[in-house]
């Protein structure tokens, strides 16, 4: 007997819409908009993000599952990027009619997934036929108005810190595109790639740290979802100001050593893009503090300068500085 899945537009809007308010709070969906409760003398924090098809994901390499993960951990990325604690989001999808119900199915336990682990919800959505698959994401967040991290808050003299590794994202890539290059590494380390290309983690277990090391306002950062090099430039091109990066500062997971050359490492780890580990400027002392409570991976990899050019530089060798530009990194355009 030929069991064929359900299709969308078996089932049209309707349909679906019921299936997936299922995943929302019964007491907040069912109106034309949420309706949030923010605590007195806080502020909200508003972020959007859009993953299309072929572009941010793919079925090669992305379970539907994964897809929703992803999305709600970038957009809970930025909310921790701007020092906020998230309160909710909403979903805008478009959907070509012959998609399987249960793909949208899984695509929505993934963001429910990764959202219950920061006790966050979906309040909200649309959805509308499209020839090409469209998660679009807005999130909402709340946070102390002096506790807003900006780009702009980045001062001379501040120890640039990295709240973990990168180009992990980018050799879990490898990895699911051509599985026979990590033959020789353990299964573990194999799935420690894997796993932070599709299901990365958004870090908001830093914040409560990093009140604790440094609870003063005017912290620089943002996220490294564009990679981490992107992060230091456009962290001082807002703040007008420029940086030094160590290279031996960096930090390298070992399982991407094992899986590629040092110089590779270190491209992806500059340029990879998709970790979704915070960048932050701030004293050196609070900045050593909140390396150490934050623990394996995270580092102070440079310096913020007066000259406003981005130089990775070797301190243990004569070779002569480079100067880091966005052309490296990924653009849309």
């Amino acid at each position: 007997m030929n069991h064929s899945p359900q299709l969308v537009k078996d089932i049209k809007e309707q349909g679906l819409l019921q299936k997936l308010q299922a995943f929302c709070p019964k007491d907040i969906v069912g109106d034309d908009g949420a309706v949030f409760l923010v605590n007195p003398g806080y502020s909200l924090v508003v972020t959007t993000d859009v993953l299309v098809e072929e572009v941010h994901f793919s079925d090669r390499t992305t379970t539907a599952f994964d897809v929703g993960w992803r999305a709600a951990a970038a957009n809970l990325s930025d909310l921790a990027a701007m020092g906020a604690e998230p309160l909710g989001i909403t979903v805008g999808l478009s959907l070509p009619g012959d998609l399987a119900v249960s793909w949208v199915e899984e695509l929505y336990q993934g963001l429910a997934r990764c959202l219950q682990q920061y006790r966050t919800s979906i309040v909200g959505g649309d959805i509308c036929r499209s020839a090409t698959i469209t998660v679009a994401i807005a999130a909402f967040g709340q946070v102390l108005p002096h506790r807003v991290i900006r780009r702009q808050n980045a001062r001379p003299g501040d120890a640039i810190v990295t709240t973990g590794f990168h180009g992990l994202s980018r050799a879990g890539l490898e990895l699911l595109l051509h599985p026979e290059k990590g033959r020789h590494l353990e299964k573990v380390e194999q799935q420690i790639l894997v796993r932070a290309h599709q299901q990365p983690r958004p870090r908001l277990d830093v914040l409560p740290h990093l009140w604790e090391a440094y609870p003063e306002s005017r912290i620089g950062g943002m996220d490294s979802s564009d990679g981490l090099a992107d992060a230091v430039l456009q962290i001082c091109r807002c703040s007008g100001v420029g940086a030094k990066i160590e290279r031996n500062c960096l930090p390298v997971s070992p399982a991407l050593s094992k899986l590629v050359s040092a110089e590779r490492a270190l491209e992806w780890s500059l340029y990879g893009g998709e970790d979704f580990e915070l960048i932050l400027c701030l004293p050196p002392s609070p900045a050593q503090i909140l390396v150490e409570k934050i623990g394996s991976g995270a580092a102070i990899i440079g310096t913020i300068t007066t000259e406003q050019k981005i130089l990775l530089i070797d301190s243990s060798s004569s070779s002569p500085a480079q100067i880091l530009t966005l052309a490296e990194g990924f653009q849309h355009f």
